[in-house]
């Protein structure tokens, strides 16, 4: 019988799927760029948003437990953020189960319980999320995960570097009996966004985006949460250049980072057996649509980088179908020979790696909070607003009030504006797009148990 195959599963921290070698001459990453080319690149993978401020927190848990935003309650006052309730079994947990090391290093944004059960092993844990990248707050592996009771350290570095150094510190001391997952969150690119000498990019050889807007054209009702305030309004070219390069700086670095594991992986004499997959929690904004964050459901907050190379994968494609986290989960486990449960909200991608498969939905949602919804299919993409009044239940303590907001809709046509600038909810040969696309929303709210779901919808 085959040995099951190892796993290094990367995760980044707000890097958008544009911004990838491949995808832009601007951005430098050539390990990815080869990694792409050795294995699978999904051109249509997104994250499905968050009803949490910090979009990261259930984007994560869902592609740890394959579960939908609305299917994951929340955690207690002790945990950093949203917790992960104890019958929804991660992937890493199912794969310790089956006898692998399952080990992590970096960034957990999700309760302690979680992580305890899902790593026999780790190396400097980062509970959080997001520190200075100079300043991380870090932790030892506790296996009684006792990390709340713990102060946590601070080590000279930055936090790309440290995690690298303990990624290849695991990788040379793995052996060989039993399979592995390497779990290795980033906190990069994340702000505030530090790239080191070497790796910074000078912002006049950065161009602005097509849809660069120097403000949002209405009240989305996140216009006041931190990530809005990082830049004042109206935004200037000069300064989304600014965030552009220290952006594209930060994945430089990345990339760099990546790059040497793989090298480590190779020496070690394990990268043969090891199933390599590299995707990001979500996107980011950064002056498109006059939008600095990610608290929004245009494509450049929802679109990530998903990438699978490794035994098993057929390489050198890319595919196009609409695919998100709990997809990504569900194909590591039918990778290491395991079942995804009958109520994940994801499906294996191999038969669609294998060129056997059926396109595994049609349309695909997303939500923000609940001021902003979102379904799309290959090529139209609808966006619903609501007004204050419908969103204001879901306030947590201490966090900004969402503004007012607009009840309104956009539709736009992805295949001829990719940048989501023309609104053609009101044209009239759109209107029976209209109808489907609301239609579909209409029908997911009501699946996934949305509380905006429109009672009187079939």
């Amino acid at each position: 019988m085959p040995r099951q195959p190892n796993f290094i599963f990367i995760i980044a921290d707000d890097h958008r799927f544009e911004s990838l070698g491949f995808n832009c001459s601007e951005v430098e990453t050539p390990n990815l760029d080869r990694l792409a080319k050795s294995g699978v690149v999904f051109d249509n993978a997104h994250c499905q948003g968050s009803l949490h401020p910090a979009v990261c927190v259930p984007s994560r848990a869902s592609l740890m437990t394959g579960r939908n935003i609305f299917a994951l309650r929340g955690g207690s006052a002790h945990e950093p953020t949203i917790g992960i309730p104890e019958d929804f079994d991660t992937f890493p947990q199912l794969l310790a189960g089956a006898g692998y090391k399952t080990h992590a290093v970096g960034k957990w944004h999700n309760d302690f319980g979680s992580f305890t059960r899902s790593f026999v092993s780790g190396d400097r844990i980062f509970f959080g999320g997001m520190s200075d990248h100079d300043k991380v707050p870090l932790h030892d592996f506790d296996p009684a995960g006792k990390y709340g009771s713990t102060e946590p350290r601070l080590e000279a570095g930055l936090s790309t570097d440290m995690f690298e150094q303990s990624a290849k510190s695991f990788l040379e001391n793995v052996g060989t009996d039993d399979p592995f997952c390497l779990y290795i969150a980033f906190t990069a690119p994340h702000d505030p966004r530090t790239p080191p000498d070497g790796f910074k990019v000078d912002p006049s050889s950065v161009s602005l985006p097509d849809n660069f807007m120097p403000i949002h054209p209405f009240d989305n009702g996140a216009t006041v949460l931190r990530d809005e305030l990082l830049e004042a309004m109206p935004r200037t070219p000069e300064a989304v250049r600014q965030h552009l390069a220290d952006y594209y700086g930060m994945i430089k670095h990345l990339d760099n980072a990546i790059g040497n594991i793989l090298e480590t992986a190779e020496r070690a004499g394990a990268l043969d057996n090891t199933v390599v997959v590299y995707t990001a929690d979500h996107g980011l904004a950064l002056g498109q649509h006059g939008l600095m964050g990610k608290q929004n459901v245009y494509e450049h907050s929802l679109h990530i980088p998903l990438i699978i190379a490794g035994p098993g994968v057929k390489g050198g494609q890319k595919l196009s179908p609409l695919v998100w986290h709990a997809d990504t989960r569900a194909t590591v486990l039918d990778l290491a020979g395991l079942q995804t449960e009958a109520n994940s909200d994801g499906g294996s991608l191999m038969p669609l790696i294998n060129g056997n498969g059926d396109v595994p939905r049609e349309t695909f949602g997303a939500a923000y909070r609940m001021g902003q919804r979102m379904i799309r299919n290959e090529r139209y993409k609808l966006i619903r607003y609501y007004q204050s009044g419908t969103h204001d239940k879901d306030e947590l303590p201490g966090l900004p009030t969402p503004t007012l907001g607009s009840a309104l809709e956009q539709i736009f046509d992805l295949e001829s504006d990719p940048g989501e600038t023309i609104n053609l909810a009101f044209v009239p040969e759109m209107q029976d797009v209209r109808a489907q696309l609301s239609a579909a929303l209409d029908a997911w709210q009501t699946q996934v148990g949305d509380p905006l779901a429109r009672k009187d919808a079939s």
